[in-house]
């Protein structure tokens, strides 16, 4: 059966280039190449695309900050490449938010195994809400402004929220009514980095079910979902002020 996931391929060398398409195209994907950000935006503005392969180094624009307007937009997912000396690159490429990386070079076999890989775990996850960067958004009484990171009572009295926090509430923000499993949460806020047997997700859930339930012992906001997670009961919107 021939796999019709769309596949595009970003790295300003034309026999990378070509050399990936070449590969997944004989894999049964369908595949589109750009040469820079602004070829990217051009084919993610006429076309719906699944996965994004994008190279860090650039010119002009570059993978890092390429990656980082992506999630902005959404939740698409994004395979790095990075140059074999650059840890810091691959750092700052999994917390702008890159579902995976793959060194240069490498075989193509082994990319052809992370897109499955990728494609599979984003496949199970439910659809997000809609993009959530630049917007304040209401839910039950409470606000969160997305692009200053901060959560506001009914009274306008701002409450703290570590960085672990924000990820996890903007995820239930953008998954409301769905129920959301301790390794899916934990591949929407930590990506690559999660570790399946990571228990912190409970601990997680629980600081933040201190902050916004009214009575944190009896949660009506999010609730446990025996056996499969963890899910946001209430309604979210856009604030319009």
């Amino acid at each position: 059966m021939q796999n019709t996931s769309h596949i595009l391929v970003v790295d300003d060398h034309q026999d990378i280039r070509d050399l990936v398409a070449r590969y997944l195209t004989e894999h049964g994907y369908r595949v589109t190449t750009a040469k820079d950000g602004k070829s990217m935006k051009a084919v993610l503005n006429s076309s719906a695309v699944d996965l994004v392969i994008l190279d860090v180094m650039m010119p002009g624009e570059d993978g890092l900050s390429l990656c980082r307007h992506l999630r902005e937009q959404g939740q698409l997912p994004v395979i790095m490449l990075t140059a074999m000396t650059e840890q810091t690159d691959r750092v700052v490429g999994l917390e702008m938010g890159a579902d995976d990386y793959l060194t240069k070079p490498f075989f193509p076999r082994e990319l052809l195994a992370r897109i499955k890989a990728v494609l599979r775990r984003t496949a199970a996850l439910p659809p997000q809400k809609e993009a959530l960067a630049s917007q304040t958004l209401k839910f039950d009484r409470w606000l969160l402004d997305v692009s200053r990171r901060e959560l506001l009572d009914s009274d306008g009295v701002a409450v703290p929220l570590s960085t672990a926090e924000f990820k996890l509430l903007s995820t239930f923000l953008a998954h409301p009514h769905h129920v959301l499993s301790r390794e899916q949460l934990l591949d929407l806020t930590q990506g690559r980095q999660a570790d399946v047997f990571d228990r912190s997700i409970d601990n997680q859930v629980s600081r933040l079910r201190r902050k916004v339930e009214q009575n944190p012992s009896k949660p009506s906001l999010i609730k446990t979902v025996w056996g499969g997670g963890y899910t946001l009961t209430a309604d979210v919107s856009k604030y319009e002020q």
